[in-house]
């Protein structure tokens, strides 16, 4: 079984408990199979360009200090796992991450640019993009870290060959320092209770 409440699955952690995303949450939790996506392949456009992007952006990182995909698990409750873009180590351990995330060019320059030097931009986030202020929620509960980066990267277009070939600078990008939010944490510990218990039920019942 799967077991394993990973942070791609925060949105429907904290969906409310009727919605078909809470449900499909359980029935991928307990599968024997869950499935396993390949963004790269994938007939979406955003999916397929930002799985390629991802690659693309992290030859624009310092050499030697990120490594990307890199997998925790929450010290209070193992049912929380995360995967992190792009973490940064020292001494094999996590002292921060990027979590980045592709965006229409329309979209960065009508919403992310201007945000680049508003103090409130958190809050703005928190309100626009709660998906991914959620998910680096559950990211920074799992690297028992303080903040981490959300990162933009505009899309040009959606042609994979010119995606492929695309040279990412860190000038093309926008940051945004993402702290910890108790009152997201809390909740994300809360709904997550009943996975837990689950998981601990079969695990001890497991000889």
């Amino acid at each position: 079984m799967n077991l394993r409440i990973g942070s791609g699955d925060t949105a429907h952690l904290l969906a409310g408990k009727n919605t078909k995303g809470y449900a499909a949450l359980w029935q991928k939790f307990v599968a024997d199979n869950p499935p396993y996506y390949n963004a790269k392949s994938s007939p979406i456009d955003a999916l397929r360009i930002g799985a390629i992007l991802e690659d693309r952006y992290y030859l624009s990182l310092p050499d030697g200090f990120y490594y990307p995909q890199w997998k925790v698990t929450c010290a209070e409750m193992d049912v929380l796992g995360a995967s992190l873009d792009f973490a940064k180590l020292d001494g094999g351990k996590v002292v921060d991450f990027e979590e980045l995330k592709t965006i229409s060019f329309i979209d960065f320059i009508d919403i992310i640019q201007p945000l680049a030097n508003d103090p409130d931009a958190v809050k703005v986030l928190k309100t626009k993009f709660t998906k991914y202020y959620n998910q680096v929620q559950q990211q920074l509960l799992c690297a028992g870290l303080e903040s981490a980066s959300l990162v933009f990267l505009p899309v040009y277009n959606y042609v994979d060959e010119d995606n492929y070939s695309r040279e990412v600078s860190q000038d093309e990008v926008v940051k945004f320092r993402i702290f910890r939010d108790v009152e997201v944490i809390d909740l994300i510990k809360e709904r997550a209770t009943p996975f837990q218990v689950v998981k601990d039920s079969i695990c001890n019942s497991t000889p």
